[in-house]
């Protein structure tokens, strides 16, 4: 019984790691989106030079989970939800790798004045982190339901996705001098299509850890 205990301490406290380190990269997004609205360069910075505590935080799980793994021999149930946090872990480092990708994309646009005010970019990535509050949810409730309806809505972020696209395409004819600009945005899009996805994938873990089952919920 104290085995066991000890055990379950462990796993929660593994979720709960997890669970900070889904906190941080969700800040670190919303800091790079700040930092493209509001050209502010400094905030860019702050993004790129956090990124290596969130990878630390990452390093940290992986070293927990391959410790419980080795010393308690879990059963498969328990050996799901060490598989699950290791791969939800995996999915919000590479979350915080987007923020940073749109941190340099402010840096390479600079002080230059906008094509267009910066508002349906934004309206997208507050569905990503919706969805990412979501999914993290989900996991830390074991909640699949939750994660199926969390998936549900990466439709209407790929859809934002395509539309901004192509209207940020047909600027350049127009404004051939601003072709920089216009792509690093476009770029910033791919980038919140990309964190939408990624949410997706810790949906999709969820499903593992309730059902021991994959399912594509991309598909």
């Amino acid at each position: 019984m104290v085995t066991r205990t000890f055990f379950d301490n462990n796993l929660k406290e593994l979720k709960e790691k997890v669970l900070h380190m889904g906190d941080e990269a969700k800040k670190a997004v919303i800091l790079s989106m700040e930092s493209l609205v509001e050209q502010d360069s400094d905030k860019a910075q702050a993004v790129i030079a956090g990124d290596n505590k969130i990878d630390h935080m990452d390093e940290e799980i992986n070293e927990q989970a391959i410790l419980l793994i080795a010393k308690e021999a879990p059963v498969a149930t328990d050996l799901r939800k060490i598989i699950a946090a290791l791969r939800v872990s995996s999915e919000i480092e590479r979350i915080a790798d987007m923020a940073v990708n749109i941190a340099k994309s402010t840096l390479h646009i600079g002080g230059e004045k906008y094509i267009k005010e910066i508002i349906e970019i934004p309206k997208m990535l507050e569905i990503s982190l919706e969805m990412l509050t979501d999914s993290l949810t989900s996991f830390y409730a074991e909640d699949a339901h939750l994660a199926k309806k969390c998936a549900q809505r990466d439709d209407e972020v790929d859809e934002m996705y395509g539309r901004l696209i192509k209207e940020l395409m047909g600027y350049i004819p127009q404004k051939p001098t601003a072709t920089n600009q216009i792509t690093q945005l476009a770029f910033v899009c791919r980038y919140i299509e990309r964190i939408g996805d990624h949410t997706t994938n810790i949906a999709e873990n969820v499903i593992y850890l309730v059902t021991g089952k994959n399912y594509d919920l991309n598909a």
